[in-house]
């Protein structure tokens, strides 16, 4: 099993940044595939970016140009940082895993998932 723990959410006026995290654990050695999802109140879980193992990557267009997704495989950490927040990004951020190595944009591709971190941005 593979064990995904997001760090770094917060509140944060508009216009500020936050990093978030999320380090895998347990049996990670074929862990390839690594991405960011949000859900907002009401609102179906939706795609934010994703990164394979060769550190390609896809951004929703809705953050492309502010949000930026990287990793660590040293680690298997990846990170999410948020620039020019607004607060409409407001939400529970998840990450999530796969072995696939490909650039995965939709939940039903990910196999493991953190918790989810809380991040809210006031206006």
């Amino acid at each position: 099993q593979v064990q995904l723990a997001e760090s770094g959410g917060g509140l944060v006026q508009a216009g500020g940044s936050l990093r978030l995290s999320c380090a895998a654990s347990g049996r990670t050695w074929n862990i390839y595939s690594l991405g960011w999802f949000r859900q907002a109140p009401g609102k179906e879980r939706e795609f934010v970016a994703a990164i394979g193992w060769s550190g390609n990557t896809k951004s929703a267009d809705s953050v492309k140009g502010r949000f930026t997704i990287s990793r660590d495989n040293s680690k298997i950490t990846v990170y999410l940082q948020m620039n020019s927040l607004k607060p409409e990004d407001t939400a529970v951020y998840y990450c999530a895993a796969d072995r696939s190595g490909m650039l995965l944009t939709t939940t039903t591709e990910y196999r493991y998932w953190g918790q989810g971190t809380q991040v809210t941005v006031s206006s």
